[in-house]
């Protein structure tokens, strides 16, 4: 039986693991790969990388590690975790694998909802990109265009119009404009604002540079841009957990500052919680505490 097991291997699952690795844990990461959403970012033709914080040299630094301590690390997707009458743990693997563990991190991340139009996947990373957060400040002085229906749409447009020359903002509902946030993007002289356009395809020359979108009448129109971002709604990936841990809203599984769910021994981290911000560093620092918070778990039953 593990001390612990780590579901996961994006940036709070890894630095959850090597955590667990250095207080001497028997411990165990779960993932079908590692990295997570590091593995992905944007391309532009003339990027200046020095303007992201991209947080990579930490996760790559413990993805080094994983992958040289092969003992620690199980490389297969996680489809379930069963809570035992005694308060341990299985750890259910699509391959058939039964883990018995302790207790259990979450850290799953999320996944975005694509568009599923020709060109969305050909140009991924290309032009075309899923955190204007992560990539605002690349952005001065050009052509942007965010798609999505709402809040997180909205949020990334307003964050856009303080820097780029203008800002498209294609699908919001009519719900998502009469929020505080919409009316203020609707009130920025560098934003307009497609109502209800859906995209059709996205086109380029070796980066995306062209949507084609579709009125509400049926029109086609062409939007041109320096870069674009999907920001459609983000899904938890916690189904292995549905029916054991408390959900917020939107679908993430809850914790407190300790990283604690509703659960004793299973703790979560990163994008797949109700934490604030989907970004590299956040979800670093949330699974050094979700480790630190397990090992305090532990200590009674080592």
């Amino acid at each position: 039986m593990y001390d612990l097991i780590v579901v996961g291997g994006g940036p709070a699952g890894l630095t959850a693991a090597i955590y667990a690795i250095r207080k001497r844990l028997n411990v165990l990461l779960v993932s079908k790969d590692l990295g997570g959403k590091t593995n992905f970012h944007l391309e532009l033709p003339d990027l200046e990388g020095n303007w992201v914080i991209r947080g990579t040299e930490v996760v790559d630094k413990f993805k080094s590690e994983l992958e040289y301590l092969k003992f620690a690390r199980h490389r297969e997707p996680v489809e379930k975790v069963e809570r035992l009458d005694d308060g341990t743990f299985i750890v259910y693997t699509r391959g058939g694998g039964e883990l018995a563990t302790k207790a259990v991190i979450i850290a799953t991340g999320t996944r975005q909802k694509f568009l599923n139009v020709p060109g969305e996947r050909e140009y991924l990373s290309k032009g075309l990109c899923y955190s204007a957060l992560s990539y605002a400040p690349l952005f001065i002085d050009k052509k942007t265009a965010v798609i999505g229906q709402g809040d997180l749409a909205l949020r990334s447009a307003a964050e856009l119009s303080t820097v780029a020359n203008h800002v498209h903002v294609i699908g919001p509902s009519k719900e998502a404009l009469n929020t505080p946030l919409g009316q203020k993007v609707l009130a920025s002289k560098n934003v307009t604002i497609m109502q209800e356009y859906q995209v059709t395809e996205v086109l380029g020359n070796g980066y995306a540079n062209r949507l084609r979108v579709k009125s509400p009448a049926g029109e086609l129109v062409e939007i041109g841009f320096d870069g674009a971002f999907v920001e459609k709604e983000l899904v938890a990936n916690a189904e292995m957990v549905v029916d054991l841990v408390a959900f917020d809203e939107n679908g993430c599984i809850q914790v407190n500052c300790r990283n604690e769910t509703s659960v004793p021994g299973i703790f979560a981290a990163g994008d797949v919680t109700s934490v604030y911000a989907e970004q590299v560093l956040v979800a670093v620092g949330e699974g050094a505490k979700a480790a630190l918070s397990a090992y305090d778990y532990l200590l009674l039953m080592l």
